[in-house]
């Protein structure tokens, strides 16, 4: 009896907790170069009667891994703080990964050992609008990835942004943690982060203020201890507290010049070592009258000479008869027709012959 009533709130647990096994098809649309944020949170998962809030204590965790595979996509990435608090899967797609994908994501419930199982399917695009080829990264020492991956800091970060960018739109391309790029593991203090990287998109150019704090003086300035050369307002304080000493910009590059500079100009080179070949043996020989008129009378008779001797040994070595030699013979003599008399064993000869 006390096993019946001990199985009840396991049985409920089960059935109010974790969904059950059957995966569900999700459709998301990840973008190329863009960064894409898929929140694995707790509702999502949870089979919870209508009105009723998830506790604050409901401890899962996830592990999700591409269809077939053991890991996740080379592109994609899972982050979660800690069984409390949601997971994320983020990362930016590049266009060799554009088609579909499906992640397969498994949910366990630490307090009731439930588990389920929901697919999520990518088709990965192309993005429209407009190309991005003005781009910066940023570092932000004020916060962990998980915490800028919400919309919300997401586009307060973008706005506080605008105000040192020149005016356009502007698009998060990707997001990193520091730890993934090589930073250390922060003290266990309070208020310390471990920092996240930033990178932003724009069709518009850089403004001064960036390009300034960008420039090789201004890291000088860092490697010297001083601050960097920041000419307009810190827009992004006191929300954000950005590393102004590891701000990189860059400008994204059409690479069909540079491959046709690469093929075109070899190709001109070859061509035209070719051509000035072609002229030297074809239309600058100097033929054999013009070469025996530079020639002395002295050394055109010696040549003569040599050529006419060589000729006449030729044919005076066709012409000569010789006897053949011995180990080409037949078995009779070639100049008297006899033949040769059969061989003997030289056992049998007696040392002495006898005499008439």
């Amino acid at each position: 009896m006390a096993a019946v009533i001990l199985w009840i709130p396991l049985l409920v647990g089960l059935s109010v907790g974790l969904g059950g096994t059957q995966a569900q098809q999700n459709p998301l649309h990840p973008l190329v170069g863009r960064v894409f944020v898929h929140t694995l949170d707790h509702a999502t998962f949870l089979r919870l009667p209508e009105d009723t809030a998830v506790q604050p204590s409901t401890r899962i965790t996830y592990h999700a891994h591409l269809q077939g595979h053991p890991d996740l996509p080379r592109w994609l990435r899972y982050t979660q703080r800690s069984p409390t608090q949601p997971g994320f899967l983020y990362g930016t797609a590049t266009s060799e990964d554009r088609g579909r994908q499906v992640i397969e994501v498994t949910a366990y419930n630490r307090d009731t050992f439930a588990t389920t199982q929901k697919r999520l399917v990518l088709l990965i695009g192309d993005p429209e609008g407009p190309r991005l080829p003005y781009q910066a990264e940023f570092l932000v020492r004020s916060h962990d990835v998980e915490e800028v991956l919400p919309s919300t800091p997401t586009s307060r970060f973008l706005t506080g942004l605008g105000g040192l960018w020149e005016p356009g739109e502007l698009q998060v391309l990707n997001v990193t943690s520091a730890l993934d790029c090589g930073g250390r593991v922060p003290l266990p203090i309070e208020g310390r982060k471990e920092g996240v990287y930033i990178k932003v998109g724009s069709a518009t150019p850089f403004s001064t203020c960036l390009k300034m704090v960008a420039s090789p003086d201004s890291h000088a300035r860092c490697a010297q201890g001083q601050p960097p050369l920041l000419s307009c307002y810190d827009t992004l304080a006191p929300h954000f507290r950005v590393d102004w000493c590891n701000v990189s910009l860059a400008t994204a590059r059409d690479f069909l010049e540079d491959a046709l500079v690469t093929l075109l100009v070899p190709l001109l080179v070859a061509l035209l070592l070719t051509l000035l070949l072609a002229y030297v043996m074809c239309c600058r020989r100097e033929g054999r009258l013009k070469r025996d008129l530079a020639t002395s009378d002295i050394q055109m008779v010696h040549h003569s000479t040599i050529l006419q001797n060589t000729e006449e040994l030729r044919q005076m070595a066709a012409t000569r008869e010789v006897p053949r030699p011995l180990s080409t013979l037949p078995m009779f003599n070639v100049r008297t027709g006899e033949g040769l008399p059969p061989r003997v064993d030289s056992a049998q000869v007696p040392l002495i012959l006898d005499q008439p």
